[in-house]
């Protein structure tokens, strides 16, 4: 993988480099990291939703209505 660089100065000058092997190493480990926290997130999201309807099942087992599940839960 390579990219370029583009610094822009306030005096309106752009300079256009390529990337060092350092600075392409540190983009794709931040790639890595990137992916890895987007899943941990989708993750904690999918357990959270998971969570609610699995109280919501609860709720309705001990005899609540769909109204009342909403009243508690505030939605």
């Amino acid at each position: 993988m390579t990219f370029q660089i583009t610094t822009v100065y306030p005096d309106g000058r752009t300079e256009t480099r390529d990337a060092t092997p350092e600075e392409v190493a540190q983009r794709e480990a931040d790639l890595v990291a990137f992916a890895a926290e987007e899943e941990a997130r989708q993750q904690a999201i999918a357990d959270a939703e998971a969570a609610k309807q699995s109280a919501k099942d609860k709720l309705a087992a001990l005899g609540l209505t769909e109204e009342e599940i909403r009243a508690i839960a505030g939605i």
